[in-house]
């Protein structure tokens, strides 16, 4: 009866094992991975980063379903990246207030180390709790504005009219920030206008969320999907795929070097680096 009992115990501490292991085993699949960008100082400068206020994934025209928001790591990688370049950073979203977080995207196997950092800072969890409506934002106090994905922007970023003239403003500011993107955040890209009243990312390299990787994750009741929409708009979609794209990744500069798109959640810190390198070469 031991020796049954000793065997029976073994199946048990392998799947703790391997739950343990799990955080490892989707990094080195392509989860998250470890990024180190220039050091870059800017002390002065300031960022902006905007997220959904969209709180339910639905099918359009309902009220219920599992809750949403805005991913994790697409708003804390980036936030404490433009944190350790010296910047001041603000947190705006389409109503202001509370942004609502994808629940999901702090589970254990998934949850990065600036997640963990996020849920014992509170400074930026008050900014998070009392994020600036993008009706009162001033495009000319930021150096850089940077979008952030997950799936509550696919109901609410192309949608906004205010996040649409946010982003034609910022485009033509005399202090013209970089404008960033990750994931479902290029969907706020995508209604914004020239001065000519044409779209204005017809015609730039830009990436965003693959088709590919909305009908892996099962999820395609959201109203835009980021592939399809920048596509539309003109935009020469390029991206990386994978075994499964969620483990895929992709930075893209547009070639005037004015906007800088990630493809998914596993792009967060690289695009802020990125767009953070642009505005310390900008020289302004």
């Amino acid at each position: 009866m031991k020796k049954f009992a000793l065997f029976a115990g073994i199946p048990l501490l392998l799947i703790a094992g391997l739950a343990l292991a799990l955080p490892s085993i989707l990094n080195a699949a392509g989860l998250h991975p470890e990024y180190e960008g220039e050091q870059v100082d800017l002390s002065g400068k300031r960022a902006l980063i905007v997220t959904t206020s969209h709180a339910t994934l639905n099918v359009p025209g309902e009220t219920s379903g599992d809750p949403t928001g805005v991913f994790g790591s697409e708003m804390t990688e980036p936030y404490y990246e433009f944190l350790a370049g010296g910047m001041e950073v603000d947190i705006a979203s389409i109503n202001g207030g509370e942004v609502p977080i994808d629940p999901q995207s702090f589970l254990y196997m998934i949850k990065t180390q600036a997640d963990e950092r996020f849920l014992e800072d509170a400074e930026f969890q008050a900014k998070v709790q009392n994020s600036i409506p993008i009706s009162a934002v001033d495009v000319s106090e930021y150096d850089v504005i940077y979008l952030a994905g997950g799936w509550g922007p696919a109901y609410d970023f192309p949608e906004s009219a205010a996040l649409a003239s946010l982003v034609s403003e910022a485009y033509y500011a005399d202090h013209a920030p970089i404008l960033a993107g990750v994931c479902h955040g290029p969907l706020g890209f995508v209604r914004a206008l020239d001065n000519e009243g044409n779209l204005l990312i017809a015609g730039r390299r830009m990436t965003g969320v693959t088709d590919k990787q909305v009908k892996e994750l099962g999820i395609e009741i959201t109203p835009y999907h980021p592939e399809t929409e920048l596509r539309k708009a003109g935009a020469l979609f390029e991206s990386q795929t994978a075994f499964r794209d969620m483990f895929a990744n992709h930075t893209v500069i547009d070639d005037e070097r004015r906007f800088v798109t990630g493809q998914n959640q596993n792009a967060g810190a690289e695009v802020a680096n990125t767009a953070m390198v642009l505005v310390s070469q900008s020289g302004s």
